[in-house]
């Protein structure tokens, strides 16, 4: 068991599958009380930890849904308090042209991505008040640079890295805020329903020439939970295999 974590306890969200799946598992094989939650049932990813003698929840929830929001954090302040941290993981990614692009595809990533974001960060936040927490986000090496085709999902995370900068400086020294932003990962976000076969392939011309693990990320996540990373906030930290080089 990794030092540091025992009794920690953690929300992860995006949780049924992926890099909040993997970051779930990974908090609770390290001693964390982890509560899971996604918008589809994260039994799965629960049973798990639990096989492995980890303890954890799972819960159904809507990050577009304020609503829903207040509720998932009605039972981490019944259930899970005081709050440690929250790994917010939940997104989607969108594919195509900007022409093509209708307002309501540009606003379904945006209610996801970016007000998402703010949601679970802003609850996650007040139920931080009065103790020492760590904010992690999921942005992504996209929010550094443009990509042709990808203007909402390129747009939602550069403003996921703002809101990280601004509520570092907001709420310091107590609670730490930080964004991943992860490269090309093997998860479903590459499969064909979501990405092109000539884009997955563009992806691979990266220094380290492969996909990257969700545990690969969930390791970043951890860390910045932990311990060790109490001199870090504000930042989006690359784990990209070399994709960008900011």
């Amino acid at each position: 068991m990794t030092k540091g974590y025992e009794g920690m306890n953690v929300l992860v969200t995006g949780a049924y599958r992926g890099i909040g799946a993997a970051c779930a598992k990974l908090f609770g094989a390290a001693g964390a009380h982890v509560l899971c939650a996604d918008l589809k049932n994260p039994d799965e990813t629960v049973e798990s930890i639990r096989t492995a003698n980890g303890t954890a929840e799972g819960i159904v929830c809507d990050v577009t849904d304020e609503a829903s929001i207040l509720d998932l954090f009605q039972h981490v302040n019944g259930r899970f308090a005081p709050l440690n941290a929250v790994v917010n993981c939940a997104g989607i990614i969108h594919e195509r042209g900007l022409l093509e692009t209708t307002t309501a595809e540009f606003d379904q990533v945006m209610a996801v991505n970016l007000r998402g974001s703010f949601l679970i960060g802003r609850e996650a936040i007040r139920a931080m008040q009065g103790n020492q927490g760590r904010v992690i986000m999921i942005a992504s090496d996209l929010s550094y640079y443009g990509r042709e085709s990808y203007s909402p999902y390129v747009a939602s995370k550069h403003g996921v890295l703002g809101l990280v900068r601004c509520w570092a400086k907001e709420f310091a020294p107590n609670i730490l805020v930080n964004a991943l932003c992860p490269g090309p990962i093997d998860t479903a976000m590459l499969a064909a329903e979501n990405m092109s076969p000539e884009w997955r392939a563009k992806e691979l011309e990266i220094p380290l020439a492969r996909f990257g693990q969700p545990e690969e990320i969930a390791q970043m996540a951890l860390f910045l939970a932990g311990p060790n990373a109490a001199y870090i906030t504000g930042q989006g930290i690359g784990v990209n295999g070399g994709s960008i080089m900011p």
